[in-house]
């Protein structure tokens, strides 16, 4: 796989099947300086970058001061022949006079020297927003007031306000904290904040509080003593401490009854605050059934009100807050739930509550007619707005209606008519509105047998062995020749209706679910796991106080940004090379396009340095990692160069510069140009945003590269680069020997294995009895996040934006340590001192199978991990984590594969790191530098070499 296709295809998500730029990006002109478009022969063109030096015209020419030949004027072209002729050791004196007189700047080259590049390396453009924003986040649904409405209209932002709410998924609400910040607004996420009734209610006195009716349902239907309700039925609740499943329960019990039957119980959510409501202070609840459902097991609206109140002035006022507080939250539960009945089933309730919460957390986003679109989702029946979300989540994009069945929509085809009116769907009715693309959808609907009987009614020859793929091509063929025009009434008296989500429902929706989940691997199936109670993600504060887009048009400029990746992926996979090249070419013209502010906004200064992956600039960059990988196994060398240049003078404070570097001195050395190759990998040491396996490639590069001639004095790194790492060579009884496979061998046991198992046995037995796993980074990220899980989670704004984070958003950043270098150093003496294996128990046992970033709870058992961290030590244990929260992104991979110890008596142990390489196998740059560092840190390390057992004669 090419490098950036992983990153890019997690970047894009689920693929849209609408793209509404699709045709605006692929006919509009690109002004880039690039041309890397295919010649009419369909073959990859040569473009003025990828030109050998016979396309150089005679005016760009020099005259070399060594041979006297004619040379190209660029100076890569300059660089490479001086090599080869120094190298031929010709005759000819070099004199300085000679070299002056040469003028190397008579062409127009296009690239770069190494001291414009330094220039560009070093520089820090540090800009900064003049208008300072900050976002309310609720997760009730408000209209922002009118006042509120033109302030944001005239400076295109958010009232400024912070809000802070703990998210808690497993009751799926949201609880609401006051951490005494000066100017936060906390609001009641389940409170409608468009009900300036409920909003009244916190101010209210206990007479009126308990007075007031509350709406709820009577669920647990198939438990009741009495399957048949009246309207207008007297009701009464009872709690039930002694229920199994919830202590809290409270039975609906039947008033008119003298037998005091149940008729069911009140929704879990609601009794967890009337409960104590009913036991502590007393209070009794009677109503009435408001309406009858049609059947006898569904829920049965009810009202309920308090007649009765145990406040008379002598309770004390920590008394009358508990209790007020607890019935505000059985107001905000109950009105929460007014509109979404408990029989709605889960993915209903879950999609319009991530519409409503969108609209709420970024109003600002979407136009007055987008606006009711979304909004207008909620008004419609309960069986259209079940079928839009089956449909919006299944493949597609066209749906026969015969076919659909459902076993809680009743009628699919009302549904589809009042869907169709609203705009949500479009029906396959009317034939004369079809393009290419739906035709080849719509005949993928038809079975073999379907396809066959088409070819059939017209006359057409049919090959009995063809696939449908075939028929339906063929068919396909025919439409868009003109030999066929009347296949569409021939699908259509095959299909009937059909139906697929409308281009604009489709491209509303997906926003919404982009700015709820801010990735495209989640979606709604996110909610179902933790439904069902497979995922269960960390408790934690969301306090935002910074907008992720400050207006539409960067909402819209990230949205081409994506579709443009997906355009690539897409073509990749279907070895369109001219689309790549026309991909690669977008992104270059759009980042050299883009404000230098807005490019160079990531700082360490910058309070929202994270956010940077959120702009289309850096959804572009991806893009160009991705053709540059793609250009270079073309061996278009100096297209790649063009591109990592640009990339480099874009992005100037980026982690990715390391790579990217990398690979620009690679490619120089490509086309013949090891100078320019050693400058690039010099001024690149000078950039502190380089760390980590790229800082020692470019170190060894240096070394490689600056001999005499080139270089007489030898770097001070050179001394730590010869550090010599202790190596342990083993031999075993191979299995396969090919190049290209991993290698296997035969075990002690006889059974087949890997060379790290093969390791593990030696070091079990010959080595000196080691325990140990074979993990590479997986234990050592899942002792940094139970170690760090006070800090991974800690009151940071702008971290934590959404209930479905493993992480905070800030992780793979310099502003992670930064924003908590106090907390985190704190933390970290602890570990120091000791206390690791105490620190792990707890983490383990108040959130075992939370999901963290990094934490595998299945792999690693707490004993493994308790041996593990009591043999390394305090001291490499809280070094090691302090690397990681320094920079997680740089340090988190290549790390050895073994992790061994062993104890000697009953509290003391060693621990020993061990990376196995096979026959053919070498160190990378990346496991060097863990190599090193580990040893720096005061770890003992080695590599274990495995080779194939000689054979005796």
């Amino acid at each position: 796989m090419l490098t950036g296709r992983e990153s890019l295809c997690r970047l894009i998500g689920k693929r849209r099947r609408f793209l509404p730029n699709f045709h605006s990006i692929l006919s509009s002109p690109i002004q880039s300086s690039l041309n890397l478009l295919s010649d009419k022969n369909g073959s990859l063109a040569e473009t003025e970058c990828s030109k050998g030096e016979a396309e150089i015209s005679s005016s760009g020419l020099v005259t070399c001061p060594v041979c006297g030949n004619k040379v190209g004027g660029e100076d890569c072209t300059i660089n490479s022949h001086l090599d080869g002729c120094l190298s031929r050791r010709t005759k000819r004196k070099l004199t300085q006079r000679t070299l002056l007189e040469l003028n190397f700047g008579s062409s127009q080259s296009k690239l770069q020297n190494s001291s414009g590049d330094s220039k560009q390396l070093l520089s820090r453009n540090l800009s900064k927003s003049h208008c300072d924003y900050e976002e309310n986040v609720t997760c009730g649904f408000s209209e922002i007031s009118p006042s509120e409405e033109k302030g944001r209209d005239q400076c295109g932002q958010l009232p400024h306000t912070e809000s802070v709410k703990q998210i808690d998924l497993a009751s799926s609400t949201e609880n609401p904290i006051s951490d005494g910040r000066a100017n936060i607004v906390v609001e009641f996420p389940a409170l409608s904040a468009n009900n300036e009734e409920s909003r009244h209610h916190m101010d209210e006195t206990v007479d009126s509080i308990s007075e007031r009716p509350i709406d709820a349902f009577i669920v647990g239907r198939k438990f009741s003593d009495e399957k048949d309700v009246n309207l207008g039925a007297s009701i009464s609740l009872l709690t039930d401490p002694d229920n199994i499943k919830d202590p809290n329960a409270i039975k609906v019990i039947s008033a008119s009854s003298a037998c005091c039957k149940v008729l069911g119980y009140l929704p879990r959510e609601l009794a967890q605050y009337l409960s104590p409501l009913i036991e502590k202070y007393c209070l009794s609840f009677e109503g009435y059934v408001t309406a009858v459902p049609e059947c006898s097991v569904d829920a049965v609206p009810i009202q309920i009100a308090s007649h009765k109140s145990i406040f008379n002035g002598e309770k004390g006022c920590d008394e009358f807050d508990a209790f007020k507080h607890l019935w505000q939250k059985a107001l905000q539960v109950a009105e929460f739930a007014k509109n979404r009945p408990p029989h709605a089933p889960k993915y209903q309730q879950n999609f319009c509550m991530l519409l409503k919460e969108v609209l709420t957390s970024s109003p600002h986003l979407f136009k007055e007619d987008e606006k009711k679109l979304v909004e207008s989702f909620t008004s419609l029946s309960e069986d259209a707005q079940r079928l839009f979300v089956r449909l919006y989540t299944r493949k597609g994009p066209w749906f026969r209606l015969s076919t659909i069945m459902y076993p809680e929509i009743c009628d699919p085809q009302q549904a589809a008519k009042e869907l169709s009116a609203t705009g949500y769907l479009y029906l396959f009715e009317d034939t004369t509105k079809l393009n290419d693309d739906d035709m080849k959808d719509l005949l993928n609907l038809l079975t073999v047998s379907e396809l066959r009987d088409i070819f059939c009614t017209l006359k057409k020859k049919c090959n009995q062995g063809s696939r449908k793929h075939n028929l339906v091509a063929s068919l396909l063929s025919c439409y868009k020749d003109g030999s066929c025009p009347v296949l569409p009434h021939r699908i259509l008296e095959r299909t009937e209706i059909c139906i697929r989500t409308s281009s604009e429902a489709e491209s509303l929706f997906w926003r919404a679910e982009r700015l709820f989940f801010l990735n495209g691997e989640q979606d709604l199936s996110a909610f179902l796991l933790v439904d069902l109670g497979i995922v269960k993600y960390p408790t934690y504060n969301c306090i935002i106080s910074e907008q992720i887009f400050l207006n539409k048009s960067d909402l819209l400029a990230y949205e081409e940004a994506i579709e443009v990746a997906q355009i690539m992926d897409q073509s990749l996979d279907e070895n369109n090379c001219e689309l790549v090249l026309r991909c690669i070419m977008i992104a270059d013209s759009r980042i050299s396009s883009s404000p230098k502010k807005l490019i160079d906004s990531v700082t360490p200064e910058s309070m929202v340095t994270f956010l940077s992956c959120f702009s289309a600039s850096w959804v572009y960059s991806k893009v160009i990692l991705l053709g540059i990988s793609f250009l270079e196994r073309e061996h278009r060398y100096n297209d790649a160069i063009h591109l990592l240049r640009r990339l480099l003078n874009c992005f100037t404070c980026d982690t990715r510069r390391g790579y990217w570097t990398v690979r620009l001195s690679v490619d120089l050395e490509h086309i013949g140009c090891p100078n320019e190759s050693l400058s690039v990998a010099e001024v690149g040491l000078l950039d502190p945003w380089i760390r980590a396996g790229s800082r020692m490639a470019l170190q060894r590069r240096v070394l490689r590269l600056g001999k005499p001639p080139r270089r007489w004095k030898t770097p001070s790194f050179s001394e730590s680069l010869k550090r010599k790492i202790i190596e342990v060579n083993i031999q075993g009884r191979p299995l396969n020997c090919e190049t290209g496979r991993k290698s296997r061998f035969y075990g002690e046991d006889g059974e087949q294995c890997g060379v790290e198992e093969l390791a593990l046995q030696y070091y079990a037995t010959d080595g000196g009895g080691w325990h140990g796993v074979h993990t590479e980074s997986g234990i050592w990220m899942t002792i940094f996040g139970l170690l760090m899980w006070d800090i991974l989670f800690s009151d940071v704004p702008n971290v934590f934006r959404t209930r479905f984070q493993t992480a905070p958003l800030d992780m793979e950043t310099d502003h992670f340590y930064s924003a908590r270098k106090s907390l985190i150093e704190s933390h970290l003496q602890k570990v120091h001192d000791g206390l690791a294996e105490e620190i792990l128990i707890t983490s383990w046992e108040l959130h075992m199978g939370t999901a963290c970033r990094g934490v595998n709870w299945d792999r690693h058992s707490l004993s493994d991990l308790r041996a593990a961290a009591s043999c390394i030590g305090g001291p490499c244990l809280a070094s090691l984590c302090r690397h990681l929260a320094q920079d997680y992104r740089s340090w988190s991979r290549g790390m050895p594969d073994l992790l061994l110890w062993r104890f000697h008596g009953d509290y003391k142990g060693e621990a020993k790191l061990v990376e196995v390489k096979g026959p053919r196998d070498q160190l990378s740059e990346q496991q060097r530098a863990w190599l090193l560092l580990l040893m720096d840190c005061g770890f003992n390390a080695e590599v274990c070499k495995v080779s194939p057992a000689r054979s005796t004669p």
